[in-house]
């Protein structure tokens, strides 16, 4: 069993200059934290992996395949696997819960794709 304290980490990531944070990673699922700050740009790719964002702090929009949708605290938003999609007009800073299944990175990616 592994616990970890959320807030805790949420709380150090605001003075970490990384946006991103992975704390558990096992081969079915991985977890982290995503920080974003007020009016930044979200230059992430569609994932290999199946992720679901939970809105620990912040307001902002995330678009998926062209559909934007407002998030603030305690939003949980499923995005499939390779979906285009980030987070846009970023009114206040963003900390967001991620977890991928299976872990991110993991998935062969189709080389059809």
């Amino acid at each position: 069993m592994r616990i970890h304290d959320v807030l805790a980490l949420a709380r150090e990531r605001h003075q970490a200059p990384e946006p991103w944070l992975e704390f558990l990673r096992v081969p079915a699922l991985s977890v982290g934290l995503y920080r974003l700050r007020a009016g930044a740009a979200d230059l992430q790719e569609p994932h290999a992996e199946d992720e679901i964002y939970y809105v620990l702090e912040g307001r902002g929009v995330l678009r998926v395949d062209g559909e934007d949708v407002p998030v603030s605290p305690g939003a949980l938003a499923f995005v499939p696997a390779r979906a285009d999609h980030r987070f846009h007009s970023i009114a206040e800073e963003l900390v967001l819960l991620v977890c991928f299944a299976p872990a991110e990175g993991s998935t062969v990616p189709d080389p059809m794709d």
